[in-house]
């Protein structure tokens, strides 16, 4: 049990849409039945955050980013105070918060795919529709909870809430081994990620393509990435040559900035991917040029979307990280305290970085 005075009020940051954050004064929640309240340990910044949140506010509906909301939607930390009803976590324990809240009982929450809730009503994204993990404290349903074990950092944990699970995700639709050469076609934060993950998996190569150099210099120097090329027209041909001609078994689409650079990568990947190869898409944004015939149908290729993950999934990779020593936390480039939250996202949206994270307390120090 913590023995712990809380504060009536907290720090927390917004994303009103014109390329700024905004520090608040916020109330500490306070949990109700199956939830508890989490002191915020580090809460890293995606880049569906800068592309639908920060400069303005792309989402629609349901899934749309409601104003005012606590922004951050990959939180961990620590639970200082349990509603009643909570069976499982209790007060101390080290959480990762899956970073959509769906309503439980529609076929995919069942599932564990709360990302795809079907729920107008119920579903409710961390950071977009519920208040997020930009803030000292964050209230959380028991339910969205994943376990954080001793071995992995919160900065870990952190990034297993959104980019590490939903890179997990992907590979493992299309299965990455030993036998294959993987392409990875943007090296941002969940780019890396997937150079990390294949590389734990087995692939015999892997190359990255990205055009800034900072990402570019990132993957050569955590020996993420075997080769990395910088975005180009001869990229096609470059991957070929490194593989003996065939092109690559697996790719992984990363890629989700500017529509041209999106449009240019993905093609690459589709095309530098070999007969019967496997490609899976998770960058959003942009769009995507294909001619059916010779693209895919006549080299026998799979084509898999994915989208973010299952909670189980995250479970799974949470024990896999600690078995592999695979510390997500490396992939951070830049920690900032929760008051310069405005900077943190100004240097994520300038893309010549890492992840970059909003830290409290030892992560902070770290």
């Amino acid at each position: 049990m913590l023995s712990i005075t809380l504060p009536e009020e907290m720090t927390a940051a917004t994303l009103p849409g014109d390329s700024t954050a905004r520090i608040e004064a916020r109330r500490v929640p306070q949990p109700g039945h199956g939830e508890v309240l989490i002191r915020m340990k580090c809460s890293t910044i995606c880049g569906s955050d800068i592309r639908c949140i920060y400069h303005e506010h792309l989402g629609k509906g349901p899934e749309g980013y409601q104003p005012g909301m606590i922004a951050g939607h990959e939180p961990a930390g620590q639970i200082i105070k349990t509603g009643p009803g909570c069976r499982r976590f209790r007060e101390g324990d080290r959480v990762i918060v899956y970073h959509i809240s769906g309503c439980g009982v529609c076929n995919d929450c069942r599932r564990g795919y709360m990302i795809s809730c079907t729920s107008e009503k119920f579903r409710r994204a961390y950071g977009w529709q519920r208040d997020g993990g930009m803030a000292d404290y964050l209230l959380a349903e028991e339910k969205d909870l994943v376990h954080l074990p001793a071995p992995l950092s919160y900065a870990d944990g952190a990034q297993v809430a959104c980019g590490f699970g939903t890179v997990y995700e992907g590979l493992e639709k299309i299965g990455v081994s030993g036998n294959h050469a993987v392409l990875v076609t943007g090296l941002g934060p969940v780019g890396l990620a997937a150079a990390a993950l294949s590389r734990k998996l087995g692939a015999r190569k892997i190359i990255g393509i990205d055009i800034i150099d900072e990402r570019l210099k990132i993957a050569r120097d955590l020996g993420l990435c075997d080769e990395v090329l910088r975005s180009g027209p001869g990229n096609i041909a470059d991957v070929r040559a490194l593989t003996g001609g065939h092109g690559v078994e697996r790719a992984v689409e990363c890629s989700a900035n500017a529509a041209a650079r999106a449009t240019a990568l993905r093609a690459t990947a589709l095309r530098a991917t070999r007969k019967w190869g496997r490609m899976v898409m998770i960058g959003e944004g942009g769009g995507m040029e294909m001619t059916p015939s010779p693209d895919m149908i006549h080299d026998q290729k799979t084509l898999h979307g994915s989208w973010v993950t299952s909670i189980w999934k995250m479970e799974e990779l949470v024990e896999r990280l600690v078995h592999w020593n695979l510390h997500p936390a490396d992939l951070i480039t830049h920690r900032f305290p929760l008051e310069k939250a405005g900077d943190a996202y100004a240097l994520m949206a300038s893309g010549r970085c890492g992840k970059v994270a909003v830290c409290f307390d030892e992560e902070l120090k770290s």
